[in-house]
């Protein structure tokens, strides 16, 4: 496994470097990026198709400066100056800590001043330049399109936020055990805790907007699980915990053309630190899984990927609006369904059946579907009758 991404270099390359940058954060960044880059396309697309109405926003586009973007300039470039400097002032806590390195006091008053002066001091130049610089206005026509930078950011951060609170609230959760260390860190997440409370802030967002709710859900669809499908990429390549039950089984002869690994894998060097240790292995993170496990996070990408390539392909074949975003939830439950009878993971007794939470949040993404596309279909069907 890859804990971090020069791991992966190294292994690749047969080079001898040290980056901060963890495997699993990466990752979690490409997801983003990548459900971004769909989600923009998909969103002009039925822009200039006509399926918004479109908002009529007035937007500065000459004029003076605010102070307190000079401010907030400054105190960003500040806070990056006091992260960065501890490469050269603490390179072991940046490099193997660097959780803790980013949500502590730790960091470098150097870069804190060097930060606030370049930050603060171009973006001060900048506010001298145009002040006297007469204001001036332009009205644009915006679809969703246009307020995607805060749709993004809200998916993040509540992203990140309902992942947490569901990973919480699952049975064996230690965060009681160690608060702040869970809270803090980025294992540990639960992908649904982070769909529903992100889907229901940006949606509410939308709806606040005045543009369809159905047609909006319908361009993020795609971009949903090819997100989800990126991030078990991560999943996989640093070894999250994530991974399935033990798999002894001898590999079917239909898939002896693989390696063996994509069958049962044992993880080693895993970031979850799980398993025995390996002989020889110096380090942070020198266990790996005996038994080995089915590796679920790789299944999961494929068949996200797939889901994904159906979503895209579809996307343009449905006559109303609604109908995509029903197929989606329905795929998307049925995948995880499938997926979390060979995967780890805590259980509720629920009327004495033993179930997970991934098991009922799919199963109610599935009925969540069939009735988005019974709906959607029902009532606007009925609206062209009338």
């Amino acid at each position: 496994m890859y804990p971090y991404l020069s791991d992966l270099f190294n292994d690749l390359l047969g080079t001898d470097i040290q980056l901060p940058m963890k495997t699993f954060g990466f990752f979690l960044a490409m997801a983003f990026i990548s459900a971004y880059v769909a989600l923009k396309a998909d969103l002009v697309r039925r822009e200039k198709a006509g399926q918004f109405q479109l908002r009529s926003e007035r937007i500065k586009v000459e004029g003076p400066m605010s102070i307190r973007e000079v401010v907030i300039y400054a105190v960003v470039w500040g806070f990056l100056g006091f992260k960065l400097g501890l490469i050269f002032t603490d390179p072991d806590l940046f490099n193997n800590h660097i959780e803790d390195a980013l949500f502590s006091l730790a960091g470098s008053p150097v870069g804190l001043i060097l930060g606030l002066a370049a930050g603060g001091g171009w973006k001060y130049y900048q506010y001298k330049q145009r002040e006297k610089v007469e204001e001036k206005y332009e009205t644009v026509d915006a679809g969703p399109s246009h307020y995607l930078g805060t749709i993004v950011t809200i998916a993040f951060v509540a992203g990140i936020v309902g992942s947490k609170i569901a990973a919480l609230l699952e049975p064996g959760s230690n965060f009681w055990a160690h608060p702040l260390e869970s809270l803090v860190s980025f294992n540990g997440l639960s992908f649904y805790g982070g769909l529903l409370l992100a889907g229901f802030l940006i949606c509410r967002y939308l709806v606040r907007r005045g543009f369809h709710l159905l047609t909006a859900m319908d361009a993020f669809a795609p971009a949903l699980i090819l997100a989800y499908a990126v991030g078990r990429i991560g999943c996989q390549m640093a070894g999250d915990g994530d991974w399935g039950i033990v798999n002894t089984a001898p590999m079917p002869d239909a898939i002896a053309w693989l390696p063996e690994w994509v069958w049962s894998f044992s993880y080693p060097n895993n970031v979850a630190m799980e398993g025995v240790p390996i002989p020889g292995c110096t380090g942070q993170y020198c266990q790996e899984l005996d038994p080995p496990v089915f590796p679920t996070p790789l299944y999961e990408t494929i068949m996200g990927l797939g889901i994904f390539g159906l979503l895209w392909g579809l996307r343009k074949k449905f006559s109303f609006a609604g109908q995509l975003t029903g197929v989606y939830l329905i795929l998307n439950g049925l995948e995880r369904f499938l997926i979390e009878k060979i995967r780890v993971n805590s259980n509720y007794n629920l009327l004495s059946l033993e179930t997970t939470q991934a098991e009922l949040i799919a199963m109610g993404l599935m009925l969540a579907g069939i009735g988005v596309l019974i709906y959607s279909t029902r009532t606007q069907r009925k609206a062209l009758v009338n």
